[in-house]
């Protein structure tokens, strides 16, 4: 499986409809974090100055941030929270990805659905994606339209009204969720079970949907303490992307989202995960059709965006191994040698957890689970014996300068770096600064973090064991899904 960029369109096209909220296509699988760089990275065109994007912090602790885009009379609006399945606690699992759904109820001002049904009058679209490390909710409507945007969502983060009977409903809805992206997806309860064995004390090992157990015993009240913990201005930031003028959108800012009071938020004590001191290994058995394979090692995260060196050069090292057609595993192991009807490579290095460097894959036709993992090694054992090529660390940078042209094609892109910037400790200011970090890395810093990281004792293997496929237990009938 190829490792997934990170939403640079986040369903903005109409291949998931406007009024279903659904989850980050990050939650279950491994990111490239430098595609989520390079797909998403912002740099200033001629036209700007260096104060686009423009930034403002309400008295509440609500950040605003502009950025000024006046090519199309569009606008996205993103409202992000810091809280995402990190912050749960035990028996609770998949509370914030419930409460992503249950924002689309009635408020103190709004019916049930209204919302939807106001975004689309409004001749917009709008959905909602929960994470590791936090909840984000969208629209993207004509210009005009941003005031009333700015209303609802801001009536939204303080005046939701949580129902016990729509609760009812919408926990099964979730249930349905996550039998069709975990329990019926095979490589899904891989990625699943692999996290849960990987990470032992770190919330990372909890997927972000949630156990089937924790949904099943989860009660209103979860939702509303949740909610109540966490939707709050200082807790919030608030992403605006579009044809405006940033001193309206302070202005407007102030008017819908400055009345809201500061709450006290939970304290956030340290999950540190213990040193692992050994290769760990799990076998998934499901229905499938072939077997797959999946390596996790433990990886340091992005920290200090001017001085930290190894993520950049890791994250290029997922895309030599796996950034293109052209990269080592398609050409070498799937094209080439044929061992590998499909293998990948990802990194995500800025995160608020753990980070991590996953390899995966299936093997081709004839092909064994152990001819596949020996030859993933012997890959990464060539960059960590031979090197890379000036050739191939020159198409990555390429990539790079090619990817902020295909950016400014794209409101939501634009928003979308700014706010996962954010949401992970970082700040737009640090985005240009992460790219040119990037640009600068060396074939001998790629080997280098080769040669360094990829140890046994940190690795997490996982195999998924195919069983016949008519063995598969029957599906659940008769509930609705929104996905």
């Amino acid at each position: 499986m190829r490792s997934q960029t990170i939403l640079a369109e986040p369903f903005s096209a109409t291949d998931k409809p406007a009024h279903k909220p659904t989850d980050c296509v990050a939650m279950t699988h491994p990111l490239h974090f430098l595609f989520s760089i390079i797909v998403l990275s912002i740099t200033v065109s001629p036209a700007s100055t260096l104060a686009n994007p423009f930034e403002r912090t309400l008295s509440n602790g609500l950040k605003v941030i502009v950025k000024e885009d006046r090519r199309a009379p569009t606008v996205v609006h993103m409202v992000w929270y810091r809280a995402g399945s990190m912050d749960e606690k035990g028996g609770t699992s998949g509370v914030a990805h419930v409460l992503e759904h249950l924002m689309f109820k009635a408020t103190k001002n709004m019916a049930s659905g209204e919302f939807n049904k106001r975004v689309a009058e409004a001749g917009g679209r709008d959905n909602a994606f929960t994470s590791r490390d936090y909840t984000a909710y969208f629209q993207i409507v004509p210009k005009a339209a941003l005031p009333q945007m700015m209303q609802m969502e801001a009536d939204r983060m303080v005046n939701l009204k949580l129902d016990p009977k729509e609760f009812s409903a919408e926990i099964k809805v979730v249930m349905e969720e996550r039998r069709l992206r975990t329990d019926d997806n095979p490589q899904s309860m891989v990625h699943e079970a692999l996290n849960a064995v990987a990470f032992q004390a770190h919330p990372y090992r909890r997927p972000v949907i949630g156990w089937m157990d924790d949904l099943e015993h989860m009660r209103w009240q979860d939702a509303r303490d949740w909610y109540r913990q966490w939707y709050a201005p200082n807790n919030a930031y608030v992403v605006i992307v579009g044809d405006v003028d940033h001193r309206e959108v302070f202005r407007l800012a102030e008017k819908y989202y400055g009345p809201h009071k500061t709450r006290a938020l939970p304290v956030r004590k340290p999950q540190n995960e213990p040193e692992q001191t050994g290769v760990r290994h799990l076998r998934v058995k499901a229905p499938a059709k072939l077997p797959y394979l999946a390596m996790s090692w433990k990886m340091p995260r992005l920290r200090d965006a001017y001085k930290d060196r190894d993520p950049y050069a890791l994250d290029v090292l997922a895309a030599i191994l796996d950034g293109h057609d052209a990269s080592r595993f398609s050409r070498n192991l799937v094209r080439g040698s044929r061992v590998a009807q499909s293998a990948g490579a990802g990194y995500d290095g800025t995160v608020r957890g753990e980070a991590t460097f996953s390899i995966d894959g299936q093997p081709a036709e004839g092909k064994t689970i152990t001819e596949l993992e020996a030859a993933l090694r012997a890959e990464l054992k060539r960059v960590q014996d031979e090197g890379i090529s000036a050739e191939e660390l020159a198409r990555v940078k390429t990539q790079i300068i090619a990817a902020q042209t295909y950016k400014r094609d794209s409101l939501m892109a634009q928003a979308m770096e700014i706010g996962a910037a954010e949401a992970t400790g970082f700040s737009w200011r640090d985005i240009e600064t992460q790219l040119q970090q990037l640009k600068t890395i060396t074939a001998e810093e790629v080997q280098a973090v080769a040669k360094k990281y990829f140890k046994d004792d940190t690795l997490t293997i996982a195999v998924l064991d195919p069983q016949p496929v008519e063995q598969s237990r029957p599906r659940a009938r008769g509930l609705a899904t929104r996905h």
